[in-house]
C-alpha cells in the first residue's frame, strides 16, 4: 500500500520533467524555424519555455528547463556551433542568457508560490468567514429563541401575578364579609324606615305630601348609597383589565374604610383617619390601589390581635411627601416587625402568620412599583409599625 503513493509521486515527477523537455524542444524548434527572421531574439522562446515549465511543472522542472535551454543555446547558437564549448567573444552573451534564464525561472517560481499562497489564504479566509457567518447565524437564532422564551416567561409571570392578585382579593373577601353586610344593611334599613314614614304621611288626613316627598328623596338617596357599596365591592373582586384613571388618594381611603369598618369593629380596632387637604390627583388603577390599602389595613388589624394592654388604634393618614409625590400611611400599635424580617416582608410567600399566604405585601409592593411609587415599612418609636407608600402626583 505504501508503494502506490510513491509510484504516483514518481509518475508526477516524470511528467513534469517530460513537460520541461517538451517545452525546451518546442522552443528549440521555433528558434530554428524563425532564426533567419528574429536572429538571436529567438532566445525569447527559451525564456517562455523556462517560465511555463516553472509555472506549471514546478521549481525542479524549471531548473531542468534552465539547464536544457543553456545547453541548447551553447550547442546550436553560440560559436563554435555543434559544440558545448563557447568561444571568448560569445561568452558574455551566453552568460547573460544563462543568468537571465535563472532569474526568469526564479521569478516565475516565486510568483507561482506567491499566488498559490495568496489563493490558499483567500480560501482559508473564505472558509473562516463562512464558519464565522454560520456561527453568528446560529448564535442569532439562539438569541432570538431565548428572547422569545423570555417574552413567553414574562407574559406567563405577569399573568400569574394578576391571577395571584385576584386570589388575594378573594381571600380578603371573608374578612370583609361582615363589613359588607353592615354597610349594605344600613342603607337598606334606612330605605325601609323611610318607606314606612312615607306610607304614614300619605295615610294621614289630609296627606302630608311635603313630608312624604322628603321620605321618598331619602329612599332614593339610601338606595343609591347601597348600590354604590355593592358596586365598589363587586369591582374589587371582579377579574378585569387594569385601567389607569385620574383619582384621589383620599377618596380611595374613604371607600376602603367603608368596606373595612365591620372587620375593625369585630376586632375591637378603632380606625382613625388624618387626610391631608387639597392633595393633587394621581393616575392609577382604582381596584389595584384599593387592594393595596385593604391589604395594609388588614395587616395592621391582624398585628393587633394579641394586644390587650393598650387601645387598638389604626391610624390612616395622607399627605404630601415631596413636591411631586402623595403619601398614604397605615400606622398600627401592634407588635411591630422583627428586625431580621424587615428586608423579607415584601418577598413572595414570606409570612409570619400561621394561615398566611405570603402574597399580600408582595403583590402590593409590585402594584405600587408599577404605578411609579414606593412601598416600605418602618417600626414605630413606641409600639407597632407603619406601612406607607407614595404615588406620583399629577394627572398625567
Amino acid at each position: 500500500m505504501e508503494s502506490i503513493p510513491r509510484r504516483r509521486r514518481l509518475a508526477s515527477a516524470i511528467f513534469r520533467c517530460g513537460l520541461a523537455v517538451a517545452l525546451i524542444a518546442a522552443a528549440l524548434g521555433l528558434t530554428f524555424l524563425l532564426q533567419s527572421v528574429v536572429s538571436t531574439a529567438g532566445f525569447l522562446f527559451f525564456y517562455i519555455a523556462v517560465v511555463v515549465s516553472t509555472w506549471f511543472a514546478g521549481r525542479w522542472a524549471g531548473g531542468l528547463a534552465v539547464i536544457l535551454s543553456a545547453l541548447a543555446v551553447a550547442y546550436f547558437f553560440t560559436p563554435p556551433i555543434h559544440s558545448f564549448a563557447v568561444d571568448r567573444e560569445s561568452l558574455p552573451v551566453f552568460i547573460e542568457f544563462a543568468a537571465s534564464s535563472v532569474v526568469v525561472g526564479w521569478f516565475s517560481s516565486w510568483r507561482r508560490q506567491a499566488e498559490t499562497e495568496l489563493q490558499y489564504a483567500r480560501d482559508e479566509l473564505q472558509l473562516r468567514v463562512e464558519e464565522r457567518t454560520a456561527e453568528l447565524k446560529q448564535k442569532n437564532e439562539q438569541l432570538l429563541a431565548e428572547i422569545a422564551e423570555r417574552k413567553r416567561a414574562e407574559d406567563a409571570y405577569y399573568e400569574a401575578q394578576a391571577e395571584l392578585a385576584r386570589m388575594t382579593r378573594l381571600s380578603a373577601l371573608g374578612a370583609l364579609a361582615a363589613s359588607i353586610s353592615h354597610e349594605v344593611n344600613q342603607p337598606l334599613a334606612a330605605v325601609v324606615t323611610n318607606a314606612d314614614a312615607c306610607m304614614m304621611w300619605l295615610s294621614s288626613e289630609p296627606p302630608n305630601l311635603e313630608e312624604a316627598r322628603t321620605a321618598v328623596d331619602s329612599i332614593a338617596r339610601e338606595g343609591t348609597r347601597a348600590s354604590d357599596v355593592v358596586r365598589h365591592i363587586r369591582a374589587m373582586f371582579t377579574k378585569g383589565t387594569p385601567e389607569r384613571t385620574k383619582l384621589q388618594v383620599n377618596d380611595l381611603i374613604r371607600e376602603v374604610n367603608t368596606l373595612i369598618e365591620g372587620a375593625a369593629l369585630r376586632n375591637h380596632v378603632v380606625l382613625q383617619t388624618e387626610l391631608g387637604a387639597d392633595l393633587p390627583a394621581t393616575m392609577g388603577d382604582r381596584v389595584q390601589l384599593q387592594q393595596v390599602i385593604v391589604n395594609l389595613i388588614l395587616n395592621g388589624i391582624e398585628a393587633m390581635n394579641g394586644i390587650s394592654d393598650r387601645p387598638r388604634r389604626l391610624a390612616i393618614r395622607s399627605q404630601m411627601h415631596t413636591s411631586d409625590e402623595v403619601l398614604a400611611a397605615v400606622r398600627d400599635c401592634g407588635v411591630g416587625i422583627n428586625p431580621k424580617d424587615e428586608k423579607r416582608i415584601f418577598d413572595p410567600f414570606f409570612t409570619t402568620k400561621a394561615q398566611g399566604m405570603g402574597m399580600g405585601l408582595s403583590i402590593s409592593h409590585s402594584i405600587i412599583e408599577a404605578h411609579g411609587g414606593r412601598l416600605w415599612a418602618d417600626n414605630n418609636s413606641d409600639h407597632g409599625a407603619t406601612l406607607q407608600f407614595t404615588l406620583p402626583a399629577g394627572s398625567e
